[in-house]
């Protein structure tokens, strides 16, 4: 018994540790218009931001991302900003 305590309080705290999500690199939005809007941060790649909005659509119940513009922002976080439409090819 007493080893078994110690065990299983280890084994919660993992466990716990293990399903923490941690921060996003990017800001992902919705927008009034049906569109997804992500701020990218500097090393990001428009790739890496279609496939932050992917995962948005996705939420949405459709499949795919189409980007139809790219901002430059004065923000230094996040100096760009992709806007996709969702698809449900």
């Amino acid at each position: 018994m007493k080893r078994l305590l110690p065990f299983l309080v280890s084994s919660l705290g993992l466990f716990l540790l293990a399903c923490a999500t941690p921060p996003s690199e990017f800001g992902v939005y919705r927008q009034s218009d049906g569109t997804v809007g992500v701020h990218a941060p500097k090393s990001a790649k428009e790739t890496d931001a279609q496939a932050a909005a992917v995962e948005e659509c996705k939420k949405l119940g459709k499949r795919g991302a189409t980007i139809v513009e790219t901002r430059k922002t004065v923000n230094d976080r996040f100096p760009m900003t992709y806007i996709f439409v969702c698809n449900t090819y």
